[in-house]
């Protein structure tokens, strides 16, 4: 592929794909824009907790990158995984399911995110599930239903008990969304287990710190601290996670919880590629210039969770969130265009319109624009935010219906088993496989991509 007027973005997440985006709209003919992602599809992270609750469908907390762009020769996506870059001679080395590939860029844009970090508490790797893409909420939810199905067979209460004990560790917005959404999943499917007793299920929540979502005003977390209370989560504050095992978490204080379902939701690592490129890090994240650039690299940007970028309105490092994702998408396409038209670029300023988070059915908790919201009003803010995100019409729609009937009826409570027809008759049933066990293949949406 000729590198004259490539602009390669390497990462389909909320960054790379607002910037395909951007750039279709803003950039003059004759250039074309080439995505590069391992997967097919931008996961809006903030919905994972939904599919875990059942309020949507795995499909709708996705939404496939090809709608994303513009059909024509001005914009082209390629599923692949990036094993190197060649900053010299300006061309990026993919492994896609036609083979390796050669792609030669004019610019290049780093936007490949983060993964889940399982290493920052003894037996995390072992024993935890993380939350970080749409496989982890599928398991989890699967995982949930497994637990439940089992306690309606176990005879001993300690087991009951153990198997209908849910623990999250870490008080974010990740962890606050899925805690909510769990216990509301729990209290709808219960009706549906007649030999399990409500009180054998139930939620803990583990945060280390003295509130919940660090990031809000103090007085929102502490709302949202009371909201889940009221339901029956076990919030528990300056509480750190010491060691996990097949049977429960170890606090740092020496207390154990016994519950056999742990989910993670604390910590992050770099992409692999990072650590190999040898570029400029901070706290594992690529350092860039004011303008988004990497120093020392010309025609090489970063933006996104993979980018340690500096907000020029705060002069601290822009959080990792949809919202700055997006700011930084439009920035950059901005600075690419006045590149190409020998104008000087500007820094990266953004006001923060806000932050919000659910913490549970028709719960939640909002800051925008100053304004502090809890309750209803957060829960529909949020709904509607996320919405309007939502790329073309018909999935906006679609995702409405499914929120509306969420609200007047049960949570769905469907196992979904992806077996395939020659494993049917197999000597051991899958469902005596202990679930979460390393032998039990991850449920997938879609023929992944293999490296």
């Amino acid at each position: 592929m000729s590198s004259a007027h490539n602009i390669v973005i390497v990462g389909g997440g909320f960054a790379g794909t607002a910037l395909a985006r951007c750039l279709e709209r803003r950039l003059p003919g004759g250039h074309r824009i080439v995505l590069v992602s391992e997967e097919s599809y931008t996961t809006f992270n903030p919905m994972l907790a939904e599919f875990v609750g059942a309020s949507v469908f795995p499909e709708h907390a996705v939404a496939p990158i090809r709608q994303m762009l513009r059909a024509g020769d001005a914009s082209q996506f390629i599923m692949g995984r990036v094993t190197d870059l060649d900053f010299e001679r300006r061309h990026v080395q993919a492994l896609t399911l036609a083979g390796n590939r050669e792609i030669d860029y004019q610019h290049l844009v780093l936007a490949f995110g983060s993964r889940a970090n399982l290493d920052l508490v003894p037996g995390m790797a072992q024993h935890a599930l993380p939350l970080k893409l749409v496989g982890d909420a599928m398991f989890i939810r699967n995982r949930v239903l497994q637990r439940i199905a089992r306690i309606e067979l176990e005879t001993d209460p300690e087991a009951r008990r153990r198997m209908g004990h849910f623990i999250v560790i870490g008080g974010g917005f990740s962890g606050v969304e899925v805690a909510g959404a769990l216990a509301d999943f729990l209290d709808g499917a219960a009706r549906y287990y007649p030999r399990v007793r409500t009180q054998e299920l139930k939620v803990t929540l583990l945060e280390n710190g003295d509130r919940l979502l660090p990031d809000l005003p103090r007085s929102l977390g502490q709302a949202a601290a009371r909201s889940m209370r009221s339901r029956q989560i076990d919030v528990r504050l300056n509480s750190r996670a010491a060691r996990i095992d097949a049977d429960g978490v170890m606090l740092g204080d020496g207390e154990v919880l016994a519950g056999a379902t742990v989910i993670c939701t604390i910590g992050t690592r770099p992409n692999p590629l990072i650590e190999r490129l040898k570029l400029p890090l901070q706290r594992g994240r690529i350092v860039t210039a004011p303008d988004l650039s990497v120093a020392g690299l010309p025609g090489v940007w970063a933006i996104g969770d993979c980018a340690l970028v500096r907000n020029g309105l705060t002069q601290q490092a822009a959080p990792p969130t949809a919202q700055f994702a997006v700011a930084q998408a439009n920035a950059l396409a901005h600075n690419i265009v006045a590149w190409g038209q020998g104008r000087a670029t500007r820094e990266f300023r953004h006001k923060s319109k806000g932050m919000m988070a659910t913490t549970g059915h028709q719960k939640g908790v909002a800051q925008l624009f100053g304004l502090r919201l809890h309750g209803l009003p957060a829960w529909l803010l949020w709904r509607a935010y996320y919405l309007l995100l939502m790329p073309t019409l018909g999935r906006k729609v679609r995702i409405w219906l499914e929120w509306t009937w969420s609200m007047f009826f049960a949570a769905d409570i469907t196992h979904l088993r992806f077996t395939r027809s020659i494993e049917a008759d197999a000597p051991e049933p899958r469902a005596a496989v202990e679930p979460g066990s390393r032998s039990q293949p991850q449920p997938q949406l879609q023929e992944k991509f293999h490296a």
